[in-house]
């Protein structure tokens, strides 16, 4: 990756895509963006028409349905966006040469392995999400595999960054629960890694311009589980509220639609850190300017 690539952001709204953009300014580079209706990514053509228009070095996939919950009920359309549409991206990507970078889960994992997960360990997803990210990962490499176009696959997990006053992730949810004095019992048998958008996407960057290839897991360092992280955002935001303790089990009597979880996805990032000669950010720290930025968005 130079100076002169031209950079294609898709699903440039959401919250990951804004941190990729802010890490190619940091380095004097535009990025173009794209977002629905502009593009479709389910639809061959729209995807044709937006890199024929764009004509990019380096594609970045952005888009993705993340309504984990809403997964479930809408098998079709996660599959479409998440598997499908990936397939699309790396057809149109092979057709022209562009480098594509797709983000992947935590949740291709089944959570069975008590160790944290290498690339190359067994998949074996138990949501319809991670089924629909799966399929995506399928169709990607069977596209770029053996060609001369180079493609990551970067799987992450419990993603956060900065949003607006209406958006929401997992610390702004928590703090506005809080606010409104309801209760917070949080499950505390789902063990991962919270990770801050801004360190993914200055990792992507790092393994563009190591012009690596493959699939690599980035996440914060660290490991935590959602409830202990539920205390971490309140205690960092100077927030005094109560954080109850409750098991999966618990949250499916509460939640019974919700979809199934992987009890531990802690993600291995050796294989990053050879190839980059980097070391991720702790999960705390990750969280400590995120705080930062949002205080920073609020004045």
């Amino acid at each position: 990756m130079n100076q002169q690539d031209r950079v294609l952001i898709v699903g440039a709204k959401g919250m990951l895509a804004r941190a990729v953009r802010d890490a190619f300014s940091s380095r004097g580079m535009e990025a173009v963006g794209v977002d629905v209706p502009e593009i479709d990514i389910t639809k061959p053509e729209s995807v044709a028409g937006v890199f024929d228009r764009v004509k990019p070095h380096v594609v970045i996939n952005c888009a993705a349905y993340t309504n984990v919950d809403g997964c479930e009920s809408n098998r079709a359309i996660a599959d479409a966006v998440n598997g499908h549409g990936v397939g699309n991206l790396a057809e149109a990507s092979r057709s022209i040469g562009a480098t594509l970078v797709h983000y992947s889960t935590d949740y291709v994992f089944d959570g069975s392995l008590r160790r944290p997960l290498r690339p190359d360990d067994p998949v074996g997803p138990v949501s319809a999400y991670g089924q629909g990210k799966l399929l995506g990962e399928t169709l990607l490499q069977k596209a770029l595999r053996g060609t001369n176009v180079a493609w990551l696959i970067l799987r992450t997990a419990w993603l956060y960054g900065p949003v607006g006053p209406t958006g929401n992730n997992f610390p702004q949810a928590i703090l506005k629960a809080a606010a409104a004095g309801k209760p917070l019992r949080v499950v505390a048998d789902q063990f991962g890694s919270p990770t801050y958008t801004a360190d993914l996407a200055e990792a992507t960057l790092t393994l563009l311009e190591k012009r690596s290839s493959g699939i690599f897991h980035v996440t914060n360092a660290g490991q935590t589980h959602w409830a202990d992280f539920a205390r971490a955002v309140l205690k960092q935001f100077s927030v005094d509220y109560p954080v109850e303790n409750i098991t999966t089990d618990d949250w499916k009597k509460i939640k019974p639609d919700s979809a199934t979880r992987p009890a531990y996805s802690v993600l291995d990032l050796s294989a990053y850190e050879r190839a980059t000669g980097k070391p991720m950010p702790s999960w705390q720290d990750g969280l400590t300017r995120y705080h930062a930025a949002m205080k920073a968005i609020s004045t």
